[in-house]
């Protein structure tokens, strides 16, 4: 998938979200401490199994999957 390989998905794994290497911490996790000021260390230093790698590609994920396109629906007559 892209060159994620350390996302990975596993439906008895928090329902099937996207996860860091089979372990219950999960992207959307990473994300929300990132934007909620965590930086990096603190955030290796509260989850001791992760690694800088997780982190940064967990982000690079996020970034991939939220570059949406919207195509509006036409307006009929």
């Amino acid at each position: 998938m892209l060159g994620f390989d350390r996302i990975t998905f596993d439906p008895n794994i928090l329902g099937g979200k996207a996860c860091v290497r089979g372990m219950r911490i999960s992207v959307s996790l990473i994300v929300n401490l990132i934007a909620n000021g965590l930086g990096t260390a603190e955030i290796l230093a509260e989850y001791p199994n992760l690694e800088e790698q997780d982190i940064a590609q967990s982000l690079q994920y996020a970034a991939w999957t939220s570059d949406d396109v919207f195509f509006p629906e036409a307006e009929t007559a």
